[in-house]
């Protein structure tokens, strides 16, 4: 096993300027996003007046996963997340195998952040509206991640406004005085579990924090402060908000409705606010996106500097330090997805990558000594079960096309593996 000094110690290191304060917006900016604006219909959908069931569940999934994570970001604070982790904890698959799951579920969740916003700005010419957004956020990552963090913070105070005013409408109006919050009259156990895997694409955030190890200061305190901090104002932001419009909408009027939202302060009688939750809504995406491609860039480093991807990529820019070749090349690639995807079908296929991606933290968790700062036994072996449940309770199209990408990066590591073996690594 490598020593973690080592793990961190790559020529080109990226320079350490994030603190708690930053650490924790920069997961704020990734969690509090377009999931809330977006996810709460299909997730009502699927458990019916289960969704605040399911999202309790999603929450105790996120809870073990971010507990995991953050044990393992302190003790292998290099960029990477669980890429890293799985690596030094499991072998080299299957850090490969997180790495792989991580880089290609949250590429495709760029494209899914990007047509969101492009959806509320300009719902007619949503496609070239994402690719726009995808090529600024680059170039803001491009340079340097203290910009990102400056903007994210500012994205994430207009969300989080938008979000209370939803919520103080919605609570304060005369029509959640009619409605019922009847939870769990209608639901059935796979609906439950196919609304916490929905809802926990929503909190998936909190991995950027601990991506971004090498970038924060005292990444052996930061980290382990940072990510529950975070978690814990989204999990209060999002019941909130979930309870506010189920009291106004009831399930059934939830489940129908197309922005949820929107439709929750003209019920509530507060019509003039829905041009801001439009607004909170595509600048909520913008600030997941804006995360997402910080995040993605930095485990297409780690793997590029182990010739997982192609070496060139592990650069780091000698004047912003942040990894540019990295960070161009998945804007690229978001920018063609952007431009040719299907929403609905981003979302899912990311969701399933990010399961598969946390059941790696939390595998890799469970190996960790007291020494190590090992999290309590029952953390990681919650946060494994549920990610596997979670991942196999999604539509069948997602499992299906998740798990065939998950085969296919397996089958080319060994395909490399081979070659390396024979004297011609391809």
């Amino acid at each position: 096993m490598r020593d973690p000094a080592i793990a961190a110690g790559h020529p080109g290191e990226l320079r350490r300027r994030l603190g708690v304060t930053d650490a924790v917006v920069i997961g704020l900016g990734a969690m509090i996003g377009a999931g809330i604006f977006a996810a709460l219909a299909p997730a009502a959908r699927a458990a019916g007046s289960g969704l605040l069931i399911g999202l309790a569940l999603a929450a105790v999934v996120a809870y073990c996963n971010a507990t995991s994570s953050a044990r393992l970001a302190a003790r292998y604070p290099a960029s990477g997340g669980t890429y890293v982790y799985g690596r030094e904890r499991l072998g080299d698959f299957w850090g490969y195998l997180a790495g792989w799951g991580f880089v290609v579920g949250k590429t495709a969740s760029c494209a899914a952040m990007a047509l969101t916003a492009g959806s509320y700005v300009w719902p007619g010419q949503a496609h070239v509206v994402a690719v726009a957004a995808v090529v600024a956020l680059t170039a803001v990552d491009y340079a340097g991640v203290r910009k990102s963090a400056w903007m994210t913070r500012v994205i994430v105070a207009v969300v989080l406004a938008v979000l209370a005013a939803v919520v103080i409408a919605a609570l304060a109006s005369g029509a959640s005085d009619t409605a019922r919050l009847d939870v769990g009259s209608d639901a059935t156990p796979g609906g439950v579990l196919q609304a916490a895997g929905l809802l926990f694409f929503a909190f998936a955030g909190y991995a950027r924090i601990a991506t971004l190890g090498e970038e924060v200061r005292d990444p052996t305190h930061t980290i382990p402060r940072a990510v529950p901090i975070a978690l814990g104002i989204t999990l209060v932001v999002y019941a909130a908000v979930a309870t506010a419009v189920l009291t106004v909408l009831d399930a059934k009027g939830l489940a129908d409705a197309a922005a949820p939202l929107s439709e929750a302060v003209r019920a509530a009688g507060a019509g003039w606010l829905v041009p801001a939750v439009r607004a909170g809504a595509a600048m909520a995406a913008l600030g997941s996106l804006l995360a997402l491609i910080l995040g993605v860039s930095r485990t297409t480093l780690a793997m590029a500097r182990d010739r997982h991807l192609p070496h060139a990529l592990a650069a780091v820019h000698p004047r912003f330090g942040v990894p540019h070749r990295a960070e161009l090349a998945v804007g690229a690639v978001v920018v063609a997805l952007a431009a040719a995807v299907d929403l609905r079908g981003a979302i899912g296929f990311s969701s399933f990558g990010v399961l598969a991606y946390y059941a790696i933290a939390n595998a890799s968790a469970w190996t960790l000594t007291p020494d190590e700062g090992r999290p309590p036994r029952i953390v990681p072996v919650l946060g494994l079960a549920g990610c596997l449940v979670l991942a196999c309770a999604l539509p069948l199209s997602s499992v299906v096309a998740g798990a065939a990408v998950l085969a296919a990066g397996a089958a080319w590591y060994g395909v490399r593996r081979l070659a390396a073996s024979a004297g011609h690594e391809p």
